[in-house]
């Protein structure tokens, strides 16, 4: 259901989510009420506070339906059982974290060292169906740019 969360800080970070349909937002809040949104996530996208699912701690972060969908909910012991009794859901798992590291470096450059024109090309080629979809409001947040900017950038490439 459009904006219900599946995880709020302070919860217990009991699952993975394998998004079926929708579109969601993984963010921390800051006590100020300021928000960083870590991640956008959609149709065969995985999603969780990983921190906290891999080490058994409660959530720092909040995962919110932006759009109605469906999920898929996995603990980790139900992970860890399908990779000990399934080879290939390990290497499954495997891959899966590898691409997400590789995409999570890849972020942290981007904001390191990207300019915003470069950081919203990036984006855009990245995500086409996430740009035309997302309020522009969430779009500027992740890249970290003020909506007038990304505005300016939307219309030159638009």
């Amino acid at each position: 259901m459009k904006n219900q969360f599946l995880i709020q800080q302070g919860d217990e970070a009991l699952y993975e989510y394998l998004i079926l349909s929708g579109i969601f937002r993984v963010f921390y809040l800051e006590e100020s009420g300021k928000e960083h949104i870590v991640q956008f996530a959609t149709e065969n996208w995985w999603m969780s506070d990983y921190i906290a699912y891999f080490n058994h701690r409660h959530t720092n972060m909040n995962v919110i339906c932006m759009e109605a969908g469906e999920v898929l909910c996995l603990t980790l012991e139900g992970r860890e059982n399908l990779s000990a009794a399934l080879h290939k859901m390990e290497h499954f798992f495997r891959i899966k974290l590898t691409k997400g590291y590789v995409a999570l470096q890849q972020r942290i450059i981007s904001l390191l060292s990207g300019n915003p024109e470069q950081r919203y090309e990036e984006f855009a080629r990245l995500y086409p169906n996430l740009i035309q979809k997302m309020p522009k409001k969430y779009v500027a947040e992740y890249l970290g740019l003020s909506r007038e900017t990304l505005s300016r950038l939307h219309a030159k490439h638009g």
